[in-house]
Formats: structure tokens, sequence, C-alpha cells
């Protein structure tokens, strides 16, 4: 990976990717929706590309050169019922398969991990979406990685633990999903596999 695309890397986790991202050297483009959003330190550092993931041409013309793709689409807090997601997920699949692209990490959440009896009733809807998104991901025959993280944590970064379709934990620093997101990209242990991350157990 020498050049990747993010959606949704103005959000709380998205900029900790982005940030991970230009740390490690990478080349990043960066869909936005609104100026506004954009943290300062980014505009002079990534290629920015004004669009919506729910517009097939916007997501068509970030995804143009690049190696990888983050996707970390958010709600803002938003918990009605929406497509938004799984219309981005959709037009990115599409887009990929078209420009031959094969490797993506798509954020979710760890609910999906979990019996609906068990899910808060206040995220059904957000979570029927999210498993819109993961029935789409499974079917893409792309090289995926699928992350569904538990409460995201706003502390600073320590060890963590990544399983195959299971939560390891309860929450997770929003650092370390930022750095996961996209580091799985160049970890083939995880293509094709719904991963769940977590704070790892300190050690006695």
């Amino acid at each position: 990976m020498q050049r990747i695309a993010i959606i949704g890397g103005t959000g709380m986790t998205g900029e900790c990717a982005v940030d991970h991202a230009l740390e490690k050297g990478l080349k990043v483009k960066l869909l936005y929706r609104t100026e506004a959003t954009i943290p300062e330190r980014f505009k002079s550092k990534v290629d920015l590309v004004h669009g919506d993931a729910t517009k097939y041409e916007d997501v068509k013309r970030l995804i143009e050169g690049v190696d990888g793709v983050c996707v970390i689409l958010g709600t803002r807090n938003k918990l009605e019922a929406t497509t938004e997601l799984s219309r981005g997920t959709e037009n990115l699949i599409k887009a990929m398969k078209e420009a031959k692209l094969t490797k993506f990490s798509i954020v979710m959440s760890s609910f999906l991990l979990r019996p609906l009896n068990e899910v808060p009733a206040v995220f059904h809807k957000l979570n029927e979406e999210h498993q819109r998104m993961l029935d789409l991901t499974k079917a893409s025959g792309l090289e995926y990685i699928a992350i569904l993280p538990p409460h995201i944590a706003d502390e600073p970064s320590t060890a963590y633990t990544v399983v195959h379709d299971e939560a390891p934990g309860r929450l997770v620093s929003k650092y370390d999903l930022g750095k996961f997101i996209v580091d799985s990209l160049d970890q083939p242990e995880h293509y094709g596999k719904v991963c769940g991350i977590g704070k790892a157990p300190k050690s006695t």
C-alpha cells in the first residue's frame, strides 16, 4: 500500500486513521462533504476530494489511482433508520470492481456479533443498516476486512486484540481502531474476515 482512499476521515475515528496513514508515509485521498469538517492539519497533507459516498461518480473519482480503501462511515450519533451507509458501501464495491481494486477495510459495530435481543432497542435501526453493509461486504468477492468495534473510547492507545467472528472486549481506543483500519489493508490474515477488536486485557 502506498496510496489509500478514506471515506469518513473527518469523524473521531476517521481522523485517527488519516493521522496514522500519514505517519506511515502513505499518500491519502480523503472524501469530504463540507469543508468545515476538515481538520486544518489535513489540508496541506492529503488529497481532498469533495463529494458524497451516496453518489457513485464521487466514489469513482475518490478511488482513482489508489491501492486500497478505508471506510469509516458514521451517522454522527444519529440513530434513526438510514440507508446512506449501505448505499455508500454498494457504490464503493461497484467502483472498486470497475477499477480492478480488491482491498478495503470497513467499520461497522460489534452489536452484529451479538443476538438481537442483547442489542439495546435504540440501536436496532442502525444495527439493521450495519447488517446490510456487512451482507454487501461479504458478498463482494473482494479482499475485505470487516471491522466490528465495541464502544470507541476517546482514550490513549494501548495494546489491542483482534479476533475473528467474536468481540474480544467492551471498548477500544479510537487511536487503536484508526491504526487497525489502515494497517489491516496489508495484513492478509484478516482478508475476507469479520474482525472483532478490543483493548487487550492487562497481563497480571
